[in-house]
Parts: structure tokens; sequence; C-alpha cells
């Protein structure tokens, strides 16, 4: 069960590289910027998309991005852990899991490396297609495994 739970763990761990390294550029910026927060707050017409560079929000777009999609790894992965646990699986140690789990979160990285740096819209839609089908294979294994298929 630890082999499959170490790539959850990984990217939870990556979120939180993302959310230091998105406060670490936007808090200065926003300084630099003359933001006042409580404005921000009392303003419909005002957001930190209008007044930061691009560059800058980046981050927090991706930051927003690993609450997203990932919440059904997180499920998935989950799953198959505690179905690792039952002796009528075949489960424990599948390293099929673990190789999945790791590629999704190669990807998961990658794509915010990309989109933190660079953003070039078509190799992010790629690497988060191939996120997906990483996905879609575990949620087939689970389905297997559950339905007893």
């Amino acid at each position: 069960m630890v082999t499959i739970l170490q790539p959850v763990v990984a990217l939870v761990v990556w979120t939180l590289v993302m959310c230091l390294w998105m406060y670490a550029t936007r808090l200065p910026a926003m300084a630099a910027a003359k933001v006042d927060p409580d404005s921000l707050a009392q303003d419909r017409d005002m957001s930190l998309e209008k007044v930061l560079e691009p560059r800058t929000q980046w981050k927090a777009h991706n930051f927003n991005h690993l609450h997203e999609a990932p919440t059904v790894f997180y499920a998935i992965m989950l799953t198959l852990a505690l179905l690792s646990t039952q002796p009528e699986t075949d489960l424990a140690g599948n390293g099929l899991v673990a190789l999945l789990g790791w590629s999704y979160v190669a990807l998961r990285v990658t794509h915010s490396v990309v989109q933190a740096t660079w953003n070039k819209v078509a190799v992010r839609f790629a690497l988060f297609s191939l996120s997906q089908i990483t996905l879609i294979g575990l949620a087939g294994i689970a389905i297997l495994t559950v339905f007893g298929l």
C-alpha cells in the first residue's frame, strides 16, 4: 500500500511547492504595483488579473489547476490503496498502479513548470491530455477490481 501512496504524497508536496512559488512571485509583484488587497476584495471590477503581469499570474493559475483534476487522482489512488489491503484483490504491491501514479505526477509537475515559466498552451494541453489518459488507466484498474471484472 505504501508504494501506491508515494505518488499521492509527492503530488501534495508539489502542490505546496507551487503555493510557495506563487507567493514568492505574487506578493512582491503586488507590493510593486501598490495593490491594496482590501480594495480588491471590495471592487467587483478589480482583480489581480488586471493589475499583475500574466507571467506572475501563471503560477497562481497552476496552483488552482492543481486543485482541480488532481482531486480525481487523489480519490482513485486512495481507493486503490484501500483495495490493495483486501486479500481478495491482487493490487498489493501492484507495479502498474505505482507506475501510472508516478507517471501522473511527472506529467502534472511538467505541466506546472511549463505553465509557470513558458505557458505554451499546446504543450500544456498535450501534458494535460496525457495525464487524463493516465487517470483513465487508474480508473480502469479500480473498475476491474471493485466490480470483479
